[in-house]
């Protein structure tokens, strides 16, 4: 890194593309289960994970044009999106105004925000510039380590008193609070306190330092237990076909967001290829 790699050779990158298919062949029955259910049980909640850093990690010359351009793309194929902050302050103002420039067609659109663990007063400020454009708003607690911002920024580890702080805060406001990068037991204890409206399973794509392991696996573990403190539980990491999106669907995930795969087919072949891939993504959901 930058660029679209991970820490320690891969490693949990390498483990969450392979974990889903070791899921479906550990539990067949669950899995074989999710596909007798009617349709509508199985249409799949999409969305694109948040990306941040275009220049330096997807190689796009331009910053801002990259938050314009690829969140319309993904509205126009039907993505939920997901904008993020990071350093310079800037990131998060440009997928802010990509928000409102789609706002201008389609005046209910809104995205999720996933702001980094910064010092609690610039935190609430970047929450405070968001929320009039968003439909969840998000703390991203693993990103306090990762490496592309190490000695840029200060980041710090949130203990549950901080977070539970931050959601009372955005409930307040009306809007859904989500705790993402939920992958180590520690981080299932914060979710017994402070109960957030989402609790989103990831591991950053394998770019922080964390516990070695797969996401398909986590929530395989403890989909159950998040569910009884979060009303909805989401998860990425790995997901590149529709086996994989009802594998997780089957095995408790509410919603799947997808990163390198979408943010690929955009680089290559713009809207059309991302729909595309969109599309191929969903078919075994909507099949009878």
């Amino acid at each position: 890194m930058p660029g679209m790699g991970g820490v320690n050779r891969n490693v949990n990158f390498r483990l969450n593309c392979d974990g889903w298919e070791v899921c479906r062949k550990e539990n067949p029955l669950s899995f074989i289960n999710f596909l007798e259910r009617p349709v509508k049980e199985r249409i799949p909640k999409i969305g694109v994970a948040p990306i941040t850093g275009a220049i330096e990690n997807i190689g796009w010359s331009e910053e801002k044009d990259w938050y314009i351009q690829f969140f319309k793309a993904c509205t126009d194929c039907g993505l939920q999106i997901c904008a993020g902050d990071g350093t310079p302050d800037e990131k998060l103002i440009f997928g802010i105004e990509a928000v409102k420039n789609l706002q201008k067609t389609i005046p209910e659109t809104k995205a999720t925000f996933f702001i980094k663990p910064f010092q609690n007063e610039k935190l609430l400020e970047h929450i405070n510039q968001a929320l009039p454009f968003a439909s969840h708003i998000g703390i991203d607690i693993d990103s306090y380590n990762i490496s592309t911002m190490q000695n840029l920024v200060t980041l710090e580890k949130k203990s549950a008193e901080d977070l539970l702080y931050f959601k009372d805060y955005v409930n307040s406001r009306k809007i859904p609070f989500v705790i993402k990068g939920v992958f180590t037991k520690e981080d299932i204890e914060l979710i017994k306190k402070v109960k957030p409206d989402v609790a989103y399973i990831s591991n950053h794509g394998g770019r922080v330092e964390t516990s070695c392991g797969s996401t398909a696996e986590f929530l395989q573990n403890f989909a159950d237990e998040l569910h009884e403190y979060s009303k909805e539980v989401w998860v990425d990491g790995g997901i590149r076909t529709p086996l994989d999106i009802s594998t997780a669907m089957a095995f408790g995930a509410d919603r799947v967001l997808i990163g390198r795969p979408f943010i690929s087919a955009y680089c290559k072949g713009g809207a059309d290829l991302l729909c595309k891939k969109v599309l191929e993504l969903s078919l075994l959901n909507y099949s009878k």
